[in-house]
């Protein structure tokens, strides 16, 4: 037998009770975000969902699960923490409305190297308050404290969202014709996607996060400016989809407008876009100078200023461009869609002079660095 003290779960770097706490902590979030079809608390070893109630007659299901990536490290170095949650919400949410999919639950899984009560409070809140704006419950989720994985503060977030639709209606690129016309919706800065590269701009030009603001006159630091939350476009989108008046929808995330408006494109089509017609934020033109990007690598990298494009028939266009307005949208008329004797779908993109800030005309491709 040995005369060692007894060893606890606790003296491994694990506090039950720190758990146990934040799950009191975040009852209320989640009870804000109730919707039909979602009337559980948490606290149980699975959440429940009721489709019937919420509406559905004869639903296919669709999921989408993200993380926020390494603006994760923005957030941690800051200290701003109450608004990345909005983020690992709108990366699902508006996975799944470009499905034709209504989002309908949501789940979190938050691990750190050491719990600590209110810092997990406002991630929640942060996730509680995306899933509000998205019209999303926050049915479930995890908790973990693992200090021989995450060191020190460190903390990784992942979300998963499940949506749905009733049979028949989720999107079908094959719908998207020659002569359609294509919306774009602004976005609120950078979003969730670049952020490696972001950093090291940051690190190269000896900037903090702290340093005030660099790239526009709005007061703040330049951490909370990069920290702007991603936009959830599901309220904007959703009544339109009911009404069948949008074919398609892109949500401009990783790989930019370059790779994604080509997902949502049959084969012989192509999205011709004019980058001249949308007001980019200020942060894009700043990370353009400031890293020497290539207009082919801006656009593969970032959203350049548009979060969301959304195909329609080119006879409602403007019906569609007033509805998204009066939403609180910023839309755009970017381009069209058009016949292509390149044999895979693609997006060409031209900016003229001035277009975020080159100073002569450029083109890109899609899977073509110009």
């Amino acid at each position: 037998m040995s005369n060692k003290k007894p060893l606890t779960y606790k003296d491994a770097g694990v506090d039950i009770s720190a758990g146990e706490a934040l799950v009191e902590a975040i009852k209320p979030l989640a009870a804000s975000t109730a919707r039909p079809g979602a009337d559980g608390a948490l606290g149980g070893f699975g959440a429940l969902f009721d489709l019937k109630a919420a509406g559905f007659r004869d639903p296919v299901l669709v999921a989408a699960t993200d993380g926020v990536g390494s603006k994760l490290k923005i957030a941690l170095e800051t200290g701003v923490l109450d608004t990345i949650g909005i983020d690992l919400v709108a990366m699902c949410v508006n996975d799944l409305i470009v499905q034709g999919a209504e989002p309908l639950f949501f789940l979190d899984y938050y691990a750190t190297g050491k719990l600590e009560v209110k810092k997990g409070r406002d991630i929640v809140a942060g996730i509680a308050a995306g899933c509000r704006e998205a019209g999303c419950a926050l049915i479930g989720g995890e908790s973990a404290e693992m200090p021989g994985l995450y060191a020190g503060q460190d903390f990784d977030l992942a979300g998963f969202a499940v949506g749905a639709a009733e049979r028949g209606a989720l999107l079908d690129s094959a719908n998207v014709k020659p002569g359609d016309s294509i919306l774009g919706l602004g976005s609120s800065g950078i979003h969730s996607n670049g952020f490696s590269l972001v950093r090291k701009i940051v690190e190269e030009h000896q900037l903090t996060y702290s340093n005030i603001n660099v790239f526009d006159g709005h007061l703040g630091t330049l951490g909370e400016a990069l920290l702007t939350p991603t936009r959830i476009y599901v309220r904007a989108l959703l009544p339109l989809l009911r009404e069948g008046k949008i074919k398609a929808l892109a949500h401009i995330t990783g790989g930019g407008l370059v790779e994604n408006i080509p997902r949502t494109l049959p084969p012989g089509c192509q999205a011709d876009i004019d980058a001249g017609s949308w007001t980019a934020p200020p942060v894009f033109r700043w990370l353009r100078q400031a890293a020497g990007l290539s207009p082919f690598e801006l656009l593969r990298t970032f959203n350049c200023g548009i979060g969301m494009t959304v195909v329609v028939k080119k006879e409602l266009e403007n019906e569609v461009f007033s509805i998204l307005e009066a939403a609180g949208e910023k839309v755009y008329r970017i381009g069209q869609v058009v016949k292509s004797a390149h044999p895979g779908p693609r997006a060409v993109i031209t900016g003229k002079g001035g277009a975020l800030g080159y100073n002569q005309p450029w083109q890109v491709k899609t899977g073509e660095a110009l």
